[in-house]
Parts: C-alpha cells; sequence; structure tokens
C-alpha cells in the first residue's frame, strides 16, 4: 500500500516523497490507519521493519504548530536509538516544521536544559534522563496528546519499568498512547492494561521481515578457533560493511583491537563508551571509513545502518529473540544479506532453538583452509591494485620504476606489493580470552528456555542480560550497575566437516476516537 493511501496530510506525503519512500512496510500500513483514528495501539514487529514512522506520522500529523507546548513524547531505551528516533522523526516533519528534541544521559543536562527553552513539540528521551528533566521541571508533559513506548521490551529488561511507570503518571490520563514491541511476554501485556485504553494489537510476524532476506550459516569450532576462523571467512567472502557481535564488553574490545591489529579497518561500541565516542565510530562506520563494527547487543539496538552486508555472530546469543533482532541489521531495503554464527559444541542446542523460533534452518559453513584464504587475500590485494593504478598519477614515478625494474624482475615487485597489501592471518597471533561457557542442556529433554513471556522453548533461560545489559547502558542515565553478569561461549570439540562452502555463494537494504473504560485486546495479524 501507497504512503498516500494511509490518509496523511499533504504536507507530511511530501517528506515522505523527499526521503524516497512510497510503499508503506506491513506494520506501517497496519498502524497508521489505526493511530489516526485516535486509537491505542500495541505494534510487535522486529527491529528494521519502519517502526519509527509507523508511530510518528500519526503522532507528527496531530501536532498543533501554532501551540508551543510538547505535546508528543517518544520513550526510548537506549541514547542511540532515541538519537535516531530524533533524526527520523526531523525529517518526517521538514516540510511541516514540527520541533523535536531529544534528551538522554551521558550528555551535558544544562545544554539540553537550554535547547528545551525553544518550546519543542516533540520530545524524545531516555526514561532515567527524561525523569531527571521532569524532576527539574525542565519538562513539563501535562498537554501531552500521544506517548509512545519504543522498544518496550528492551526497556522492561534493562529495568526502566519503574521509571517508564513515573513518566506515564506525569502525562494526561486522555493521551493516546502508541506502545511498539518485539516480543509481547506478560510485562508488556500488564502495561497495555494499565496504562492504555482498549488497545488494539497489530502483530507482524517475523517471517514477514528482512530475515527471508538473508542467507544463514553457522560455523561449528572450538572458542579458541573463532577469531582466525573469522578473519579467514572475512577474506574469502570480502564484505563490504560488516558487524561483528560479541556477547560482553571485553569480548567487544578484544575483538576490535584484534581486528585493527591484522589490518582490517574495524572499531567497537559498547555502552561503557563515551557517548562522542560511540557517536564517532557510528559516524565513521555510516560513512564507510570503518569495514566493520565490532558491537554488544544492547549498543546495536536500534541502529537504522544501511548497506550492511554480512553480520558475524562470533558469540550465539543468550536468547533467540537477540539474534533475530541481530542478523536484522542486514538483508534492508530489499537487499540480501548474510549472517554467520560461531557455534562451539555444547552450544548446538541454543541453534536449533533458534531454527525453531525462526522456522529457517540454518545451514552448516565449512571454515576456508589457509590456502583459500590466501587466494581470498590475493584477489582482495588485486583489487586494491586495479584501483590504486586508475587513481595514481604514475608519470612522475615511473623513473623510479624503471630503476627498480633493472635490480627486480616485474614479476618479483608486484609480488612484494601484493604481499605488503595482504592481510595474513598467521603475521599476527591474537589471543581472545575465552568466556564463561553458556549452560548445556544436554540430557535434560531438550525444555528449559524459559521465555520472557512465561512460555517454554527448548534450551534457553530467559536470562537475557549480561553484564553491560543494564549496568553498562543505563551507565549514563542513572550511574547504578546492577545487571546480571554475563556469560560466554566455551570450548570444545572440532570444526564440522561437510556443509556449505564459503565459495557457494556471492563473496561479498486523528482525530481522536472516544476511549472506552474497558482493557481488551484486538488481535491483528499480517500475514501477507
Amino acid at each position: 500500500m501507497k504512503f498516500s493511501e494511509l490518509g496523511l496530510d499533504p504536507v507530511l506525503l511530501q517528506s515522505i516523497e523527499s526521503m524516497g519512500f512510497e510503499e508503506a512496510t506491513p506494520i506501517q500500513e497496519e498502524t497508521i490507519p489505526l493511530a489516526l483514528k485516535g486509537l491505542d495501539v500495541i505494534g510487535q514487529a522486529q527491529t528494521g521493519t519502519g517502526k519509527t514512522a509507523a508511530f510518528g506520522l500519526p503522532m507528527l500529523q496531530k501536532i498543533n504548530n501554532e501551540n508551543k507546548v510538547i505535546q508528543g513524547i517518544v520513550i526510548a531505551p537506549t541514547r542511540e536509538l532515541a538519537i535516531q528516533t530524533q533524526e527520523e522523526l526531523y525529517r518526517l516533519s521538514k516540510d511541516k516544521r514540527v520541533t523535536v528534541q531529544v534528551v538522554y544521559g551521558g550528555a551535558d543536562i544544562n545544554r539540553q536544559i537550554r535547547a528545551l527553552k525553544n518550546k519543542p513539540q516533540i520530545i524524545v528521551g531516555t526514561p532515567g534522563r527524561l525523569l531527571d528533566h521532569i524532576k527539574r521541571k525542565t519538562i513539563r508533559l501535562d498537554h501531552i496528546e500521544t506517548l509512545v513506548l519504543d522498544e518496550a521490551d528492551e526497556m522492561l529488561n534493562m529495568g526502566f519499568l519503574e521509571d517508564i511507570e513515573s513518566i506515564l503518571k506525569e502525562t494526561p490520563s486522555e493521551r493516546q498512547t502508541l506502545l511498539f514491541s518485539a516480543t509481547m511476554p506478560d510485562s508488556i501485556k500488564k502495561i497495555g492494561v494499565k496504562f492504555m485504553h482498549d488497545p488494539e494489537h497489530v502483530k507482524i510476524k517475523a517471517s514477514h521481515t528482512a530475515a527471508n532476506l538473508i542467507d544463514q550459516y553457522f560455523v561449528k569450532c572450538k572458542d579458541f578457533e573463532k577469531f582466525d576462523t573469522m578473519t579467514r571467512l572475512f577474506d574469502v567472502q570480502n564484505p563490504e560493511l560488516a558487524i561483528v557481535f560479541g556477547r560482553t564488553k571485553r569480548r567487544v574490545d578484544e575483538l576490535s583491537k584484534g581486528l585493527e591489529l591484522r589490518g582490517y579497518r574495524a572499531e567497537g561500541i559498547h555502552g561503557d563508551l563515551t557517548q562522542q565516542k560511540r557517536m564517532s565510530v557510528l559516524n565513521a562506520f555510516k560513512t564507510g571509513d570503518l569495514d566493520i563494527l565490532v558491537a554488544t547487543d544492547v549498543a546495536a539496538r536500534g541502529l537504522d545502518i544501511s548497506g550492511v552486508t554480512h553480520v558475524y555472530n562470533y558469540d550465539i546469543p543468550q536468547d533467540p529473540e537477540s539474534y533475530v533482532h541481530r542478523i536484522g541489521r542486514t538483508g534492508r531495503a530489499g537487499k540480501e544479506g548474510m549472517s554467520v554464527t560461531f557455534v562451539t559444541p555444547n552450544e548446538m542446542d541454543y541453534l536449533r532453538t533458534i531454527e525453531n523460533l525462526t522456522k529457517k534452518p540454518i545451514t552448516p559453513l565449512q571454515p576456508p583452509s589457509d590456502e583459500e584464504a590466501f587466494r581470498g587475500q590475493v584477489k582482495s590485494a588485486m583489487d586494491e591494485v586495479e584501483s590504486l593504478v586508475k587513481e595514481t598519477e604514475t608519470d612522475k614515478y615511473k623513473r623510479a620504476a624503471v630503476r627498480l625494474l633493472e635490480e627486480h624482475t616485474a614479476e618479483d615487485l608486484v609480488a612484494a606489493f601484493l604481499k605488503s597489501l595482504s592481510k595474513d592471518a598467521t603475521d599476527v597471533p591474537v589471543k581472545i580470552t575465552p568466556e564463561r561457557p553458556l549452560p548445556s542442556r544436554k540430557g535434560k529433554g531438550g525444555g528449559g528456555y524459559k521465555g520472557k513471556g512465561g512460555g517454554t522453548g527448548g534450551g534457553y533461560k530467559g536470562n537475557r542480560s549480561s553484564s553491560d545489559r543494564r549496568g553498562g547502558e543505563r551507565g549514563g542515565e542513572r550511574g547504578a550497575s546492577r545487571g546480571r553478569s554475563g556469560s560466554g561461549s566455551a570450548e570444545g570439540g572440532k570444526p564440522r566437516s561437510g556443509g556449505k562452502r564459503y565459495d557457494d555463494k556471492r563473496g561479498g537494504g486523528s482525530a481522536g476516537a472516544p476511549k472506552k473504560s474497558s482493557h481488551s485486546f484486538t488481535i491483528h495479524n499480517k500475514n501477507d
């Protein structure tokens, strides 16, 4: 369905058109008409499905430009997601000229207070910093007409429930509430019952997201073999833009440093970095100054980065929903992507649980040999030489070239040049500290995944938090680190023989309706 068919104002359609969008995504198609009627909506969809526009466009349509008070608020779990949401709302409202301000922890609050004096009409913020401003009376929410809870399941996992409830109590009871979540545990349903009026529940199944465009593979290997195996895959697959996921902050630091030592343009982000450093790394990744971004789940949550061709799960995630979020970084905008997950032998039950969730088998991938990796290195170096020859004014160097050719053969000179451009994994040894193994589920009946909604699956304990879940990410918000300790992957077993070869694939996209006093859910399942 086209945006022009959804009942949006022409001024918003003008901004949408200038951004290059015509067709609405399933979550936008289902949510926007309901929200424009003034109904409360619970939208269930994975990251990367266009949720910001789904809640942003109805909210923007209701804004009265003449009224210079805060009329809409978006609560987001992380600083990065809050910033991205503010940027997208700004672009969507470019022609309507709505004022949007972002506030988040880890930044100068006095500078934010000065910016709030410009009387924004929409506030986007993280829970802790929003509460700080409310207590200082620098943000008043008594004129709120639309409230959005984005990535609600993540905010609950990070321990923000009390903060969210405190913020909601500061808003008018007759407001419109839009809640978006990738999953629907009981805790989210309780928020719907307690703070929403007869919400409509729009569910977009994961099978209709970008995951269908992603070729998913796994490599079975010991923990200490992962790094060399991954860099050999880099050499063969030659990803244009890749994200590597590690389970802990220490893992991210060691991986990014190791990759840099071996000549790859890589940097890492996690909750302990300053906001300035994190944004600097993300900007470098977006502009192509970095080829590889290494990240924890929380640091990368909600990032909307286009052009990612490969996702590498250095550590298999602790819960299957995180896997879907991770691989959703690629395969966007109709483009294909590839994900590779490194699995130790005692983690195979976790992999099977992921397959049960995604309803798609993950193909075994045999690691490339040293010889195959070497051929990939040489090919990459040859491509770089081709580019250098085209870009270099060679005339001024010809005299020096003639002298070298008098003393060496052309083959030796070119071979030496190719060697200087090649990244040979064996040249620089890198040691990655082993992480504590995930608990093995063998011999326990295959059950035991206690999901966030209280259900059961196979293999996972629904303990999503790692050490940088709540402590690291909330550090800039409230200072206290109360996160549960993270666990890592195990060693053991041999690389799986057979399976799909690396070279089988390419080497590398309003009116307010009357509110009802009863609390119930209407389910809208989008199946096409």
